[in-house]
């Protein structure tokens, strides 16, 4: 039996997952809500929409579809929004899956007590949450699991994580906060901004970490435990990063297995070191880095081989999604596609269908999505408290965490139980 899913903002990231979450085998039925009532009806009138989607399931706010009878919200809203309407999605009975990220707001304080708060609603509700982070499902991510699940990375000794997207690079920043402060959302923000603004209170890019982040807590599944962060401050007086701190940002942390993680977030930047977004992981018996296997074979003192090194490509690396999935996917989002051709995954480096599927399969299974919310909150944990040293010129300050979701495996070697600062 399938699940009833709302869809609750279809700007312009919204509408990347429209059409996947619409073909999904296990959603019986679709509703939409958007504030700008025009971008529904661009789905209304599409033919391949009409049978899962009727114009009764047309919402103009989320009040209105938080009292419907549908199972499931999926929130891609403004992301200063997300965590509140998650909160209230839940409250009303939905289950939830929230884009990224979490929450961004200047105050990193603020940004710790919204993780708290979607961990105590999981828990108070009984309602699934699921985090829509791009870099768990991308090709790498998937196949550094695998390798962690068979031990091949021996003991995890340290880690990079990194997201380069310059202000001026192909996707503006400029031009995409240009969009957003258009919306009737974006005009409310400008005077939510203007109080942290007479607070005097910066944000910083660690305040958006997850895709740098998620990858190691992912694949070593430990969690941070303290953090010394540095950030580089904008020297030309670039209007764009007044709302800041710092423009740039990096963090060495220690985490919860011994190993040390470096993350950089930086938006003023010109290149990258290789991706500009990535991860890489060394093991004392293995390593992963762009898209190379590294493996000595070590099982004792002594034993090591010749390092080996294997180039990898996306579609090796990839794990498969279940043939009916893979065949709705495709029928909907590549009609034109020869019929003897895979379905190719596209969005962030092939993510998008694999989080779709994730999260419907988690409802209609009744069981805790993979990137829940305890995972959510670690890998925005991370960047709020490396903000925080940051600000404090790179003082060493404890990371809090909120324990593992029911039934998963320990985060190695221990978890701290409260959230609490």
């Amino acid at each position: 039996m399938g699940i009833s899913i709302g869809l609750v903002g279809l700007g312009a990231f919204g509408r990347c997952f429209a059409d996947l979450f619409k073909a999904h085998p296990l959603v019986d039925r679709i509703a939409l809500c958007d504030r700008e009532l025009e971008r529904m009806e661009v789905y209304a009138q599409k033919d391949s929409w009409r049978d899962k989607f009727n114009r009764r399931d047309m919402y103009a706010s989320l009040d209105e579809i938080c009292k419907s009878d549908l199972d499931a919200l999926v929130v891609i809203t403004q992301h200063w929004l997300h965590a509140p309407q998650c909160v209230q999605a839940m409250e009303s009975g939905k289950h939830v899956y929230s884009a990224v990220p979490l929450i961004t707001v200047p105050d990193a304080d603020e940004i710790i007590e919204w993780c708290d708060r979607l961990v105590s609603t999981v828990k108070r509700t009984g309602r699934h949450y699921m985090f829509g982070e791009t870099t768990y499902y991308r090709p790498c991510a998937m196949f550094c699991r695998r390798k962690a699940a068979e031990g091949a990375f021996g003991d995890f000794v340290y880690a990079e994580g990194e997201y380069f997207h310059d202000v001026d690079s192909g996707c503006s920043l400029r031009e995409v906060m240009k969009y957003r402060l258009a919306s009737k959302a974006g005009r409310e923000y400008m005077k939510v901004a203007a109080r942290y603004r007479r607070k005097r209170i910066k944000g910083g890019p660690m305040h958006y970490p997850t895709h740098s982040t998620s990858g190691p807590v992912c694949v070593m599944n430990a969690h941070a435990v303290k953090v010394t962060a540095y950030g580089y401050r904008n020297r030309n007086h670039d209007p764009f990063f007044e709302k800041d701190a710092f423009s740039n940002e990096v963090a060495l942390f220690k985490m919860s297995n011994g190993a040390t993680v470096r993350i950089a977030e930086c938006r003023e930047v010109a290149g990258a070191i290789a991706d500009a977004e990535t991860f890489r992981i060394i093991g004392t018996a293995g390593g992963y880095a762009e898209n190379r296997w590294m493996q000595n074979f070590r099982t004792a003192p002594g034993t090591a081989k010749t390092l080996q090194i294997t180039k990898l490509t996306d579609e090796q690396m990839r794990s498969p999604l279940p043939p009916e999935v893979a065949r709705a996917f495709k029928s909907m989002c590549q009609p034109n596609a020869n019929p003897d051709d895979d379905f190719v995954p596209t969005g962030h480096g092939g993510s998008h269908p694999y989080l779709v599927h994730e999260f419907v399969d988690a409802i209609a299974h009744d069981r805790v999505p993979a990137i829940n919310v305890w995972e959510a909150a670690r890998y925005m944990a991370m960047g709020a408290m490396a903000h925080k040293s940051a600000l404090r010129d790179g003082e060493t300050l404890k990371v809090p965490d909120w324990g593992n979701a029911p039934g998963s495996r320990p985060s190695r070697p221990g978890v701290r139980k409260s959230g609490k600062r």
